[in-house]
């Protein structure tokens, strides 16, 4: 898998991420020190009961290329025992050895 290039980009592959279930990937893309490894297989098996629909993007703060740091707000829409849910979040991004990685939910 290609390196994220922006927070943004990360941001869409840890979607598709959860939708895929892939604890992997989300535990790999999450900055080190809020790293929820303790959390990994309840995370996986409520990605799993849930029935994802689509990703809005709000707005992106930073986060390019250039930049360290950055926030994307978002609004993920999921199905959850027949009802629409929605989870909104502004999330913080950072730079770790290089590359994008979810720090947690942005203040």
């Amino acid at each position: 898998m290609e390196a994220a290039k922006t927070a943004q980009q990360l941001m869409r592959s840890r979607y598709s991420a959860f939708v895929m279930a892939n604890g992997d990937y989300l535990m790999a893309s999450h900055h080190s020190s809020t790293r929820p490894i303790k959390e990994k297989k309840s995370i996986v098996k409520w990605a799993k009961s849930v029935q994802w629909i689509r990703l809005e993007i709000l707005e992106t703060t930073k986060g390019t290329a250039n930049d360290i740091e950055g926030t994307v707000t978002f609004n993920a829409y999921f199905y959850d025992n027949g009802k629409v849910d929605v989870i909104h979040e502004k999330s913080a991004f950072i730079k770790e050895n290089k590359h994008w990685t979810y720090l947690g939910f942005s203040k």
